[in-house]
């Protein structure tokens, strides 16, 4: 099985041209994907940093590639109603003729105070994954695969209705056990793992080694942030790390 490997874009810049030559620089290296954040800010005063938003740089990098997939990690279903997040999904997907992935999560404790500053309602974990389950409705068979974002057992009985999951962060022995619960639910489900990473620190044979043990347990995306996500220069070395881990 082949593992495909992508790139967490710069979100949390002034200049959509970094997230842009990002995306060049992965897609010149051989990457299978990039995908942008959605938050609304990162960080608190004074060190708090602006964030592009989601759709608007989903659909400049969509126009501006040509061969990677383009994709959300992850779109939060509490921040647009399911009609116009499918409508936004349904755009990017023509711009990019064919190469969104619209990964989806509930959002967590470190969006509530985004949420209400903007005046919008956090919500109970009941609430939210609801949320989620319409906006996966939403989208679902429309020509492009949803994944479900998060590590709750209610956002995971969501992937029955989905094409994959995402769990962030979680060390190998997590994910083998929440991936062994998805497929319970959803035999054909993709596992797809995301976590920050610093390629240029860890090189190419180090960063492969680490991320092997999510391989073997299925996963068949895996996305890296590194943590000096504006660096073009970490393309390449993750386009070595793909062909290690394809080998």
């Amino acid at each position: 099985m082949t593992v495909n490997l992508g790139l967490a874009l710069p979100s949390f810049v002034d200049d959509p041209d970094v997230p842009i030559g990002v995306a060049r620089a992965a897609e010149a290296a051989g990457l299978d994907g990039v995908f942008v954040y959605d938050h609304l800010w990162r960080g608190d005063p004074p060190n708090r940093r602006p964030a592009l938003e989601c759709f608007a740089l989903l659909g400049a990098v969509a126009a501006e590639t040509s061969r990677v997939q383009v994709g959300t990690l992850v779109a939060r279903a509490t921040l647009r109603p399911p009609a116009t997040l499918a409508n936004a999904y349904a755009t990017a997907q023509r711009v990019s003729g064919g190469r969104v992935i619209a990964a989806i999560g509930a959002g967590d404790s470190q969006s509530r105070a985004e949420s209400e500053a903007y005046g919008l309602e956090f919500g109970t974990l009941i609430d939210r994954v609801t949320a989620l389950h319409d906006a996966v409705r939403a989208t679902a068979g429309n020509d492009y695969p949803v994944w479900v974002g998060g590590r709750a057992a209610q956002v995971r009985q969501i992937v029955a209705v989905a094409d994959g999951w995402n769990s962030w962060g979680t060390e190998p022995d997590q994910f083998v056990a929440q991936g062994a619960l998805v497929r319970e639910i959803a035999p054909d489900a993709a596992l797809t793992w995301g976590g920050l990473a610093r390629p240029l620190e860890e090189g190419p044979t180090a960063l492969a080694d680490r991320l092997w043990p999510y391989v073997e347990a299925g996963a068949s995306w895996i996305i890296l942030g590194p943590i000096d996500s504006s660096n073009p220069a970490n393309a390449p070395v993750l386009g070595d790390v793909r062909e290690r881990l394809n080998r």
